[in-house]
């Protein structure tokens, strides 16, 4: 299904559904794209939303996961969402987890699949490589399990991506961003219920990361999928949305008690 892209004022996004606030927020080389699968499933019962992250928009000096997280504070604000259920996929989780962080106010829950924030292996300083279309499919087959996922469209967005020189610098420096960004310790202060959905064979953020992230945030419940890579939304939807589904309904039964 095709969704219309709203803007207002700056913001660029998707909104579709009815129902509380589920925001998506997706990765460096992410897109709409990879919440299709996602989206289709929960715009029946939320407002899912997907702003649209401006990774190549703002100048250098913001060009940082911090800067993205202040263009999703200020978004979040202007369109008034309350009781948000945010969700970060690879840098857009470590954008969440700024956010939440900094204004933990709006947030209902958080959900993170191959989440940077405390370790990743990045594609970023190897990616001046231009003009090697194989080496960016073969780079591009290591978000996933299964390397067929990397199609042919999706090969050729990376690959635009980095045949463009600007758009090449502006990845290293939120690569470079998100390593420096390390948040360990802060993320015991995070007190919303939250879901993380990983891949048994990420390599990007290792299932190791996934156990630390469960050990550091402490009302946290954490879901491998095997056979499944970086994006699990996109490579294995079906039991993403499954996980996804059971744990907001925990949450809401949890509220309905509490009322």
């Amino acid at each position: 299904m095709k969704y219309e892209i709203k803007q207002q004022d700056k913001f660029k996004y998707i909104e579709v559904g009815s129902g509380e606030p589920l925001v998506l927020l997706h990765g460096l080389f992410g897109a709409l794209s990879n919440f299709k699968d996602l989206v289709d499933h929960f715009a029946t019962q939320y407002t899912v939303v997907v702003p649209l992250l401006p990774l190549f928009e703002l100048d250098i000096f913001h060009t940082t996961v911090g800067g993205l997280a202040k263009h999703v504070h200020k978004f979040i604000e202007l369109r008034n969402y309350n009781g948000i259920h945010l969700l970060g996929n690879s840098l857009g989780g470590h954008v969440a987890l700024v956010h939440i962080l900094k204004h933990p106010e709006r947030i209902k829950t958080l959900t993170l699949t191959g989440s940077s924030g405390l370790f990743e292996n990045g594609m970023g300083d190897s990616y001046p490589k231009r003009g090697d279309k194989e080496y960016i499919r073969k780079k591009t087959q290591l978000t996933f399990y299964d390397p067929a996922m990397a199609t042919d469209e999706l090969v050729n967005e990376v690959f635009e991506i980095t045949n463009n020189r600007i758009k090449v610098i502006k990845i290293i420096a939120l690569a470079k961003s998100a390593i420096r960004n390390n948040l360990g310790e802060e993320l015991k202060q995070i007190t919303q219920p939250t879901c993380l959905i990983w891949g048994n064979n990420d390599t990007i953020t290792p299932p190791f990361v996934a156990k630390e992230f469960n050990n550091l945030i402490p009302n946290s419940e954490l879901h491998f999928i095997d056979n499944c890579g970086h994006a699990p939304m996109m490579e294995v939807p079906h039991e993403f949305n499954k996980i996804l589904s059971e744990f907001l309904k925990k949450q809401h039964q949890a509220a309905a008690t509490l009322a």
